[in-house]
């Protein structure tokens, strides 16, 4: 009997859920139409009719809104291109690189920024560059005749000389038979005989002080000595005592080192900004703290065809001695000023394989990457020719975070948009197949 009661009442109440369901399923079907009687396709024809309405400007890749095309077709990776509308062409990818960070965030990464500034930039070239000697104040030594090397005064390479030092002695059996031909044309009287045996010996290399005193002592020297003609250091010595030399024999080379050359290489694109004339400024690593102040003195003609750079010469006072050939020396020249440009730090900006960019804080703690267009480096700073106004202000530090950031919410919207626009392109499909 209890069964049997059980029974029926699991019966009732089945035949009661029932009842509901057929009520709420009508129920259901009436929600699907609107307050204004739409069913489920005019519902999505209404929802889908701005778009319709609006003119598409172009299509763009998913993943490089720099990829334009006039009308539908693949990306180059492959994906649909997606249309940009009217009116959406700038939200649709300015709007989804903005980055909003929180106050503490901000503080806990350090970041700082600073304002886009307008002014004067120097065409500053920084290279490398080595010390050499100024051959215009270098001297070399040759006689004019062949003899023995007596006396010599210098033992080697490096030594100090001194303007009218004694440097050696040279005993020639042609001068000493040039001496007595002039002192016989002297005795002779015969005026013009004299005045050749006179320049015979100015040929040879004998002073006007050794020919004067000749004159006066009427005795020959056996030795004929030869004098610095000015001070420097010994920069070669190619005899020893007692050798024989020709004329083409060189003795000795000194160098003046009151100044020195610095020779230095440009970049191919820097080569039509530097001229003679400009000045320099030389650091040395030997020397931290110094700076020395020069002159660009000669550009050299021809590039190097293997480093694709101008060779570019430099003069420097070295009244001192401090700087020896050879050393090692950091290079800036200053080749012009370029006014009223836009400019900004050259940490603040990023640069890539396909654009240059900066993070440009927009205030109340949103960032956004723009696009800009970079020119001339000049030290720390760096020219942009579009994409910032003076005033902008722009984040020097802890950027490339900011930009990873706004790079990915791009890329995430970009990949939400090609779904909503394939949903979009589905519907469509769907619709004309229910026509």
């Amino acid at each position: 009997m209890k069964k049997i009661i059980l029974i029926f009442i699991l019966l009732i109440i089945g035949l009661s859920v029932g009842v509901l369901f057929e009520k709420n399923f009508d129920i259901s079907q009436l929600v699907q139409k609107s307050d204004s009687g739409m069913n489920s396709k005019e519902y999505a024809d209404h929802s889908n009719s701005d778009r319709k309405e609006k003119k598409v400007m172009y299509w763009v890749a998913p993943m490089n809104p720099g990829y334009r095309r006039n009308k539908p077709g693949k990306s180059p990776m492959g994906m649909d291109l997606i249309p940009v509308y009217e009116g959406n062409e700038k939200n649709m990818f300015e709007e989804s690189s903005i980055v909003k960070i929180s106050p503490e965030v901000i503080n806990n990464l350090g970041v700082r920024t600073t304002k886009v500034e307008r002014g004067p930039l120097w065409k500053r070239i920084g290279t490398v560059g080595y010390i050499d000697y100024d051959e215009t104040r270098i001297t070399h030594i040759h006689t004019r005749t062949e003899g023995w090397i007596e006396k010599l005064q210098v033992r080697a390479e490096g030594e100090q000389v001194n303007k009218g030092q004694l440097l050696f002695e040279l005993y020639s059996p042609p001068l000493v038979n040039a001496q007595e031909e002039y002192l016989q044309a002297l005795a002779s009287g015969n005026r013009l005989l004299a005045e050749a045996s006179k320049e015979k010996l100015s040929a040879l290399g004998i002073s006007k002080s050794q020919i004067d005193r000749l004159e006066k002592d009427k005795k020959v020297t056996q030795n004929i000595r030869f004098y610095a003609l000015q001070s420097g250091v010994l920069i070669n010595l190619g005899v020893r005592e007692g050798m024989y030399i020709k004329p083409e024999t060189q003795v000795l080379s000194i160098a003046n080192l009151d100044t020195i050359w610095l020779l230095a290489e440009v970049f191919e694109r820097q080569a039509n900004w530097v001229e003679a004339g400009q000045s320099a400024d030389a650091t040395l690593p030997s020397m931290p703290g110094t700076i020395w102040k020069g002159t660009v003195e000669y550009i050299y003609p021809d590039l190097d065809p293997v480093t694709r750079t101008l060779r570019v010469r430099l003069r420097f006072d070295n009244s001192k001695e401090k700087l020896k050939p050879n050393m090692y020396s950091h290079v800036t020249i200053f080749a012009g000023e370029k006014k009223d440009i836009i400019s900004i730090p050259r940490e603040a900006l990023i640069r890539d394989s396909s654009q240059q960019r900066v993070i440009k804080a927009l205030g109340n703690g949103r960032f956004k990457a723009q696009e800009v267009v970079a020119g001339m480096e000049s030290g720390d700073r760096v020219e942009i020719i579009s994409g910032l106004n003076e005033g902008d202000d722009i984040v020097i530090s802890s950027q490339f975070l900011i930009d990873s950031e706004s790079n990915l919410k791009a890329s995430l919207n970009r990949m939400q948009s090609v779904d909503e626009s394939m949903k979009t392109h589905q519907m469509d499909h769907s619709e004309v197949r229910e026509e």
